[in-house]
């Protein structure tokens, strides 16, 4: 018999440790999503249970001022690093003016970000 044709026991052996480990973790991870959607244990009477305290008035009020209070610095840092350079790229401002109507350029929007003006300027808009 040619060695291709020979039967191979050893990968089929293989194959059946494999499939069985598979189908083992599939119900473990089945019977741990079922343990979490049940309904947690009611404590029994005169047992002392933790609280989360005074939230104040919203929850979300205090997280938002907590983002915002931890974004305060990077708000105040300068967006265009070559900012007032010779070699800032954003600085290019383009113009037109047709007839006699009042000429139009885009340097009144990049203008901010080239003289060097931060997050908290431009949303300031200043």
């Amino acid at each position: 018999m040619a060695t291709h044709a020979s039967p191979r026991p050893r990968r089929n052996t293989l194959l059946r440790v494999g499939l069985t480990v598979s189908v083992a973790g599939a119900a473990l991870g089945m019977g741990g999503a079922a343990a979490q959607a049940a309904a947690p244990p009611v404590p029994a009477a005169g047992v002392p249970t933790a609280a989360l305290g005074d939230l104040g008035s919203s929850p979300v009020q205090k997280l938002t001022e907590a983002v915002t209070d931890s974004t305060a610095p990077a708000t105040q840092l300068q967006l265009d690093p070559l900012a007032n350079t010779g070699v800032d790229p954003l600085d290019n401002a383009v113009g037109t003016q047709i007839a006699d109507f009042k000429p139009v350029s885009t340097a009144q929007v990049t203008s901010p970000v080239t003289k060097g003006a931060s997050l908290k300027d431009l949303l300031a808009g200043g």
